[in-house]
C-alpha cells in the first residue's frame, strides 16, 4: 500500500497583478538607517553614564584553603605593599597583619589627616 502523498510545505502562488516598470521607478529612495537597525536602538557605542560615589579599592586579602592542602594567604596595596605567604600559622599572622596595616597605610593616613586637618 502506498501512502498518501503529502502537499508541499512551500507555497508559491503567483501574483496577479505585478508592479509596472514604471510604478518600480516612482518609489523614493530609502533614507536613514541601514535595514536590520532596530528605531530607537544607538548605534554607536555610548560612554558609560554610571557616576561612582568616589570610592575604590586600595587593597585585598585573599585567602585560599584547599580540601585537601595547605592555606595560602596574599595581602596587597596600593601603596606598594605585595605579601605571600603559605601555612595555617602563617596565614592567621598574615590576616592580623593585614589589618593592622589598614589602620598605618599611609595611602589611607595621608588622605583621612589632611581632610581632618582642613576641616578644623
Amino acid at each position: 500500500m502506498t501512502a498518501p502523498r503529502h502537499p508541499s510545505l512551500k507555497s508559491h502562488t503567483p501574483t496577479t497583478n505585478p508592479p509596472t516598470t514604471a510604478e518600480l521607478r516612482s518609489l523614493p529612495t530609502a533614507v536613514g538607517a541601514p535595514m536590520g537597525v532596530a528605531e530607537g536602538v544607538p548605534t554607536a557605542v555610548l560612554p558609560d553614564q554610571q557616576i561612582g560615589d568616589g570610592r575604590h579599592v586600595t587593597g585585598g586579602l585573599t585567602i585560599r584553603v584547599p580540601r585537601k592542602g595547605t592555606p595560602t594567604a596574599s595581602s596587597w596595596c596600593a601603596c606598594g605593599r605585595d605579601l605571600f605567604v603559605s601555612g595555617f600559622v602563617k596565614v592567621l599572622a598574615l590576616s592580623e597583619d593585614h589589618t593592622a596595616h589598614r589602620d598605618t597605610c599611609p595611602l589611607r593616613t595621608s588622605d583621612t589627616d589632611s581632610e581632618g586637618r582642613a576641616a578644623a
